[in-house]
């Protein structure tokens, strides 16, 4: 005999509220495992949203820029609750990270000179070199359906690693590239599936396949132009304060408009716009070194919530080095941190909330998506660039003379080998490698 599933009652918004900021405290595991999370709590458990509708959401916010775990979110809490429910559910996505960063920022300013620290650093930095290269792997598996694609991704691997061509330039040439690939071969530049059977039932769900769109979510222009010009608004404003308090040449002002930019080439993930970050923070403003973006990249892969969050490292390091609140490093570091999360955040909120049922209606048109497809094969190139960056500076050291760390390749080639052999768990990775590096800190 089959049980029968009553449709699950509405949920209040207090109810989300705890349920999105569990959410924020738990979501380990990058993107795939933040979005694995979401469907078995929402789809499987609680049945607030059924399995077409939640993949419906996600195929939308896979073509977006930004990090689409945080977008997906946003989503579900808007069809939920409206706009409220969709800024709460990613600001409760985001606020755990950015807390636990600030705090993690300030300990490795502050003490990261102790052996203590050192020591779990050095462990845990060959391990982020083969969790990026692992993330390649992912994404090219994913990605690279063709040749077509392959020699996009090669292309893009030689224009930044040895051209040195800016990532911008990068993702503007894919795009172009996957336009006229979409117009004269079509074929090619088909985008992939690989989400879960969208064949599955769960049962009823509160927001279900025969639901109808609600109000909030219908399409209207004049409500797409008011959130936009809303949301650009804030953003102009808040940049104006801190141009006004700060001066516009100041590293805030500075960072918000750079992070601003950032925000709006995330295509594919974190690890694609990680070159871009590198190239801003380190090599045009200097608000952190080489090595420390490392440390902050190891320091991001630990903390739940999106990885892209590395960008309140990048801030929070950046104000305290420019002492911009003279001597209260802290409190400086706090500024930056918030500041480019912001900014960074910001434009994610705005694709959500003001254009979500515009580009529902448009993503299975192939003359649309064929860049999108495009770039995410060019991310490919620039994240294995990124991995061979890292590489170059924990595997290769300089002092006391040029020398192969071979400790550090042992805890690399380890890693590599968990994560695509043995499909281990991130979290439990880093504190296998952290121990290792802490245990041979201490040996003579």
């Amino acid at each position: 005999m089959t049980t029968v599933l009553e449709r699950p009652a509405p949920v209040s918004l207090g109810t989300a509220f705890w349920y999105w900021l569990k959410l924020g405290c738990i979501s380990f595991g990058g993107p795939a495992g933040q979005i694995a999370l979401m469907h078995t709590e929402l789809v499987e458990r609680r049945r607030w949203i059924s399995e077409q509708r939640f993949l419906h959401a996600l195929n939308y916010c896979m073509l977006l820029p930004g990090p689409e775990a945080t977008q997906l979110a946003v989503y579900i809490g808007w069809l939920l609750h409206k706009t409220r429910g969709g800024i709460l559910a990613g600001l409760l996505f985001v606020l755990p990270s950015l807390f636990i960063l600030m705090l993690l920022s300030w300990i490795y300013l502050a003490y990261g000179k102790l052996p203590l620290v050192a020591g779990v650093l050095y462990g845990i930095k060959p391990a982020v070199v083969a969790i990026v290269l692992a993330a390649a792997w992912r994404i090219a598996r994913r990605s690279l359906k063709n040749a077509a694609l392959g020699a996009i991704a090669v292309a893009a691997f030689l224009a930044i690693a040895v051209f040195h061509l800016p990532f911008p330039a990068i993702v503007l040439g894919a795009a172009a590239i996957g336009l006229a690939g979409g117009r004269y071969w079509p074929g090619h530049f088909q985008i992939g599936g690989g989400h879960p059977d969208a064949r599955a039932s769960y049962g009823p769900a509160i927001i279900d396949d025969d639901s109808p769109t609600p109000a909030h979510a219908r399409f209207s222009w004049g409500r797409l132009l008011a959130i936009a010009a809303l949301g650009g608004g804030l953003g102009l404003a808040a940049w104006g304060l801190l141009a006004a308090l700060f001066g516009a040449a100041g590293p805030l002002a500075q960072m918000a408009w750079f992070f601003s930019k950032a925000a709006l080439l995330t295509f594919g993930g974190a690890y694609a716009v990680l070159p871009y970050v590198y190239q801003g923070g380190v090599e045009t403003f200097h608000w952190l070194s080489g090595a420390q973006m490392m440390d902050g990249l190891a320091l991001g892969e630990t903390t739940p919530g999106p990885l892209i969050m590395i960008v309140a490292f990048v801030g929070f390091v950046g104000a305290w080095t420019h002492a911009l609140f003279g001597d209260q490093l802290a409190l400086a570091g706090v500024a930056g941190a918030c500041v480019a999360t912001f900014f960074t955040f910001l434009p994610s909120f705005l694709f959500i909330l003001a254009g979500g049922p515009l580009v529902e209606s448009t993503r299975d048109n192939i003359r649309l998506t064929a860049p999108l497809t495009a770039i995410s094969a060019a991310v490919v190139g620039v994240i294995v660039s990124l991995a061979l960056f890292f590489g170059q500076h924990v595997f290769y050291l300089q002092a006391p003379r040029p020398h192969w760390d071979v400790a550090a390749i042992a805890i690399g080639a380890a890693a590599c080998v968990a994560l695509l052999r043995f499909q281990a768990g991130t979290i439990k990775l880093l504190f296998a490698c952290a121990a290792a590096g802490l245990v041979l800190s201490y040996l003579p």
